[in-house]
């Protein structure tokens, strides 16, 4: 049944125009930043009068000292009180308050009204939340159970006197209020807007009665309780004062001030206020710092309304025999800190002057960079720091304050010095849609617990010669890559303006920052790599053609690098590089025309700026003719006698020509033959390095022509066959002297002969094997050779020397075996024999000439003779005589 009456009474109030009414009628009160009460009772508990406290006018005027407000019998008063004022609001039956109680409720009776709440709302310190606490102040004992209470609130951007109330009734939000405690609930309305105003009123339910709460507004900054104070600490200002710091709550949307307090002992709960101020500091007297205190902060607004913080957490000021100031620093690499230092030896001040300062006990810092502060406070100042280097479990050097007399306390300062020189790489894409920076740091230099932020500021200008950190920046998310790096990505960008950039190492210790780098996203751009690239050898003239497809962006002028290599399991590039090329296409000189090539390109800005692309897709030449073959084959003949038919048959054989020459296939062969009869023919050899025809002609000159795709060589080797030139006799002698079985060397000797000699052909063979004849075609202007073969010195060889003429081939000399009494190669080693035993025999006998002279000046100076005794020594200066040895 209860549920029933609740359900009916919720429903009138939600579609009767509540809002409007009680806007309309100026009884929406507004929420102080104190605590304030809430007293609902009927008029017979207020015999019709309700009277306003002495001396507390009413905020919107409508109620004034010791006035009288007559009651209808059917309203219902709700007020709202503070120590300061009252407001009541009256419901009446002429503005339809009655609908709201209506006479399904049971109405509590007259003694069971009076109702009273102790109500505080604000804006917690994180700024994201409104609580109200509400609690009974005055609960009768008849009223057992919980209540149900609601807090329902609508917000609009707009003040209170310029709100559509039609607007707003059917927007409203409603939160639930749990008890926390006996008697006690809390209200939330989370997710603040803190310029909104808030329209708010209580619902509460107990059993089957309904109470409701005037209206009243609030703008969550104006009654905001900020965060306690923290990171109380003892600092010193540059003129040796004592001060007590700490720091800002976080989040704080105004200037705050701050009220601090002092306690001498902190058994006895007496808490002396010094002052009130702006500033996050407030300096101490020297007479704080010689007894033990405690010391608390709170702060609230500057200029507008608010809730005082909570009292921070105590700090304990606590003079100590040495004190530092700070007693840790946290810096950089290259920069200068100072330390301050109050010296107290068993309760004796040490004066400034008579203080020294000691680096990790083993280095005295120079008095130079002392400075006495005042007769209390030593300063020193080290310039130009290096790196830490960690020493065991120490990751800082310990700085000591000590007495002239070298006597140091054991406390010490900590001094950290890190290395924050990291390098900012960025890189814009070949779309210009994104721009990707990366960065480093050695981890092994920073201190254990550091965290790294990239921070950046966009300019709209260029970037500046010497970029200096902005006093605005925003943080950038980057994530840590496979290979060490940290990689972000800035999308979308803006090409023109400028990015300075810098990374913040954050430490319990402080936050230190990177030198700052300015980048301009048109200046880093790396282009996607050339497209569509072709390789080929030209025909006829042999070179390297290479042609590509700029990327479409950027649309500046580009210069192209091509590297190129012969296609094989060791790639060694060659690299070169093209200027802005109209064509998109560069011809280059090779070396081989008969390999594949591997080809690659890549690009960059003409201007020198930005980076090279990747190198493109490999493209791969194809082997194919370049042109006819440079010349023909070398080539040799075997002449076998057959004499069933009385004539000779002639054997060509050749060796097959390399790739430099035949460019680069071969087809075949054709020989051309010409006699003295003035007949000429031509036969193709295809496939075969040999050919066989017979010879009845006293002359026959033979050519051999390779042949191609392209075309046959237009440079040949001729040979004629004289049965003439057969019987000219012109090599006198002939010698093969073997080297090893390698190498054996032939000499030989001509005699005077009217015949000009083109070449020789030196021919060679195991006479003891069936092995076929190998041959040799060798310059003119020779008379030794050295033929590199296999050789079995202990077999037995014939060489044979061929002098070739133009009007045919001479009358070979042939040598059947090696000469081993003239081996040249013994004589060497005889004389690689005898040339160092001769040098030995030389040192030694200049050793035992120089011992023998030391000898025998010895020897003959030993005992010099006695002038008187001797003649011939009568005059003589012995002394100056010893230079004739």
């Amino acid at each position: 049944m209860n549920k029933m009456y609740l359900h009916k009474l919720l429903t009138v109030f939600l579609h009767l125009d509540f809002i409007q009414l009680a806007v309309s009628h100026c009884m929406v009160h507004q929420i102080p930043a104190s605590s304030f009460m809430f007293p609902c009772m009927s008029p017979n508990e207020t015999s019709g009068v309700v009277e306003s406290s002495p001396g507390s006018p009413g905020e919107h005027g409508t109620a004034e000292t010791n006035s009288l407000v007559q009651v209808a019998e059917e309203s219902l008063l709700c007020c709202l009180w503070n120590e300061t004022h009252s407001d009541c609001s009256l419901y009446t039956a002429g503005i339809e308050t009655k609908t709201f109680i209506s006479s399904e409720v049971n109405i509590l009776a007259p003694q069971q009204t009076n109702l009273s709440w102790d109500i505080q709302c604000w804006t917690n310190g994180n700024l994201e939340l409104l609580v109200c606490v509400l609690k009974l102040s005055n609960k009768k004992s008849y009223l057992n159970g919980e209540f149900k209470i609601n807090l329902l609130y609508v917000l609009s951007e707009l003040p209170l006197e310029d709100m559509s109330t039609g607007s707003l009734k059917d927007n409203f939000m409603i939160t639930q209020c749990d008890c926390t405690g006996y008697d006690k609930y809390e209200c939330r309305i989370p997710s603040l807007k803190l310029n909104y105003t808030y329209i708010m009123w209580l619902n509460i339910i107990h059993g089957a009665t309904f109470l409701q709460s005037p209206l009243m507004s609030v703008k969550p900054i104006n009654i905001v309780k900020p965060e306690s104070p923290m990171n109380l600490r003892i600092e010193m200002a540059d003129k040796g004062q004592l001060k007590i710091c700490w720091s800002n709550p976080v989040l704080t949307p105004y200037p705050l001030k701050y009220e601090v307090k002092f306690s001498e002992n902190a058994t006895q709960n007496a808490w002396q206020v010094d002052e009130i101020v702006i500033e996050t500091s407030l300096i101490i007297g020297s007479m704080l710092v010689d007894s033990s205190y405690l010391v608390q902060v709170r702060c609230m607004s500057l200029h507008g309304p608010g809730f005082w913080s909570d009292w921070s957490a105590p700090y304990n000021l606590n003079a100590e025999d040495v004190m530092y100031f700070p007693a840790k620093i946290l810096t950089s690499v290259g920069s200068n800190v100072s330390f301050y230092c109050i010296y107290n030896d068993k309760n004796k001040m040490i004066l400034s002057k008579k203080i020294v300062w000691w680096l990790n006990l083993a280095e005295e810092i120079p008095e130079s960079q002392y400075t006495l502060v005042n007769a209390r406070v030593s300063k020193v100042t080290l310039f130009n720091l290096n790196a830490t280097k960690p020493r065991g479990k120490f990751s800082f050097n310990a700085l000591y304050c000590c007495s002239q007399n070298r006597e140091c306390h054991h406390r010490y300062a900590e001094l950290y010095v890190v290395d924050v020189n990291i390098n900012i790489t960025c890189e814009t894409d070949g779309y210009l849609t994104k721009m990707t920076c990366r960065w480093s740091t050695n981890t092994h230099s920073l201190l254990v617990g550091s965290s790294l932020q990239l921070k950046y500021y966009r300019s709209n200008i260029y970037c500046s010669d010497f970029p200096s950190i902005p006093p605005k920046s925003e943080a950038k998310e980057c994530h840590l890559q496979r290979n060490h790096y940290y990689e972000c990505t800035f999308q979308p960008i803006f090409l023109l303006s400028g990015y300075t950039m810098w990374i913040e190492v954050k430490h319990q210790l402080g936050t230190l920052e990177s030198p700052p780098t300015c980048v301009i996203p048109a200046d880093v751009v790396k282009p996607f790599p050339p497209s569509n690239v072709e390789a080929e050898i030209t025909e006829n003239t042999g070179l390297l053609n290479v042609s590509w497809t700029n990327p479409a962006l950027p649309n500046s002028d580009l210069k192209v690098q091509i590297r190129y290599s012969v296609n094989r399991e060791e790639i060694l590039w060659e690299i070169s590089e093209v200027s802005n090329a109209p064509t998109r296409s560069a011809i280059l000189k090779v070396p081989d025309l008969c390999v594949v090539y591997v080809v690659q390109v890549r690009c960059s800005g003409l201007d020198g700026l930005g980076y090279w692309s990747d190198w493109s897709k490999p493209a791969y030449t194809v082997v194919k003719d370049i042109k006819a073959p440079l010349r023909g084959p070398e080539f040799w003949r075997v002449i076998n006698e057959d004499p069933i038919r009385k004539q000779k048959n002639v054997t060509l054989f050749w060796k097959p020509l390399n790739k430099n020459y035949s460019l680069c296939s071969m087809c075949g062969y054709i020989v051309k033959h010409h006699t003295s009869e003035n007949m000429s023919w031509t036969e193709s050899v295809n496939p075969g390095t040999t050919y066989t025809f017979p010879w009845t002609e006293h002359e026959h000159t033979i050519t051999v022509l390779a042949v191609n795709s392209i075309g046959p060589s237009s440079m040949n080797f001729n040979l004629t066959l004289s049965q003439q030139m057969s019987a000219v006799h012109i090599v006198q002698t002939l010698s093969a002297y073997p080297v090893n079985s390698s190498c054996v060397i032939l000499t030989w000797t001509l005699s005077p002969s009217m015949y000009v000699i083109t070449s020789f052909v030196i021919e060679w063979k195991n006479l003891n094997e069936e092995e076929q004849m190998k041959w040799i075609r060798v310059a003119p202007d020779i008379s030794k050779y050295y033929i590199y073969d296999h050789f079995i010195l202990i077999e037995k060889y014939q060489f044979s020397l061929y002098p070739i003429f133009p009007e045919g081939v001479g009358n070979p000399k042939t040598a059947d075996g090696f000469i081993k009494g003239r081996n040249e190669n013994q004589n060497d080693a005889s004389l690689y024999v005898t040339l160092p035993i001769v040098i030995s025999s030389f040192i030694f006998l200049l050793g035992t000439l120089l011992i023998s002279h030391q000898r025998m000046k010895k020897l003959f100076w030993e005992d010099v003779p006695n002038p008187k005794n001797c003649s011939w020594a009568q005059g003589v200066n012995f002394q100056k005589r010893m230079d004739i040895l």
